[in-house]
């Protein structure tokens, strides 16, 4: 049962539940007709994907989590390095498989190329600052466009998939905040430890508002509906607008534990939004 418990914990379910909601809803939004059984795939292939993802960054991450996560399961000894590599190995070809006799060529090619870089991220690209956290929004806004190119509608998820990527961004630089100890003491050279703390809730801050501003567009522009507007406005944007307050005037390990679920949770937000301009 421990094992068992290892296993949930090292695949982070919960985020990839969140990607594979992320990959229906884009499907949901972007296709002409409903395909449940298409939606489903595409939403299971991007879970595993970031399943994978995870496992392989928990294995790069041991001497960090050590300091930072001494309970998660590679560094506690509940999972070995072998178990936790074979485990990736198994679901990563899972994936491969499962998109390329599914979901057509273009999608497989997004499943590899994703799965590609995520194992470079885990093991060379988060330590370059600013550009490890980039990368992985990019993947968080990529489901977004996953979706839409399973559907045959590659342009419908350029906007959700921004607006992901923004948020994702700010996720990054709040969580890299958090881990500047573990960080430090192997070297890692993060974008909060290269420029420091008050700077990263600056860029945070900037980051934010920006996409405070960006999400207004596509109603001004009347590509999502009024419905769209008021739920940004007042849940998305009320959540971004308080994450900006409290980073300014606390950074606390209790505040940025607190910032980064709820940006987690604007994530979700956010997608109900452009479900509901999309199709209301």
């Amino acid at each position: 049962m421990k094992n068992f418990k290892s296993l949930i914990s090292i695949i982070r379910p919960l985020n990839c539940l969140i990607t594979f909601f992320t990959i229906v809803a884009a499907c949901l939004i972007c296709a002409d007709s409903v395909n449940y059984t298409l939606f489903l795939i595409a939403g299971f292939a991007g879970y595993l994907v970031n399943a994978g993802g995870n496992i392989i960054n928990d294995f790069f991450d041991i001497e960090i989590d050590k300091i930072n996560r001494p309970d998660r399961p590679l560094p506690s000894g509940d999972i070995s390095s072998t178990t936790a590599l074979n485990i990736y190995a198994s679901i990563t070809f899972f994936a491969f498989a499962l998109s390329y006799y599914n979901l057509g060529f273009n999608a497989f090619s997004i499943v590899v190329a994703t799965s590609i870089m995520m194992f470079l991220y885990s093991y060379e690209l988060k330590r370059t600052p600013l550009l490890g956290n980039i990368v992985v929004a990019f993947f968080t806004g990529l489901a977004f466009l996953f979706g839409s190119v399973v559907v045959g509608s590659i342009y419908c998820g350029i906007i959700p998939m921004t607006f992901a990527f923004l948020i994702s961004l700010m996720r990054e630089l709040v969580k890299d905040i958090e881990d500047i100890e573990g960080d430090k003491s192997i070297g890692i050279l993060t974008f909060p430890i290269k420029y420091g703390v008050d700077n990263s809730v600056k860029l945070i801050s900037a980051i934010g508002l920006l996409l405070i501003v960006s999400t207004t567009l596509p109603f001004l522009l009347k590509i999502y509906n009024l419905y769209y507007f008021i739920f940004v406005l007042l849940f998305v944007n009320g959540i971004l607008i308080y994450v900006i307050r409290e980073l300014r005037r606390e950074t606390s390990q209790k505040v940025i534990r607190k910032v980064s679920k709820l940006l987690k949770l604007g994530m979700v937000l956010g997608v109900i939004a452009i479900f509901i301009g999309a199709k209301l």
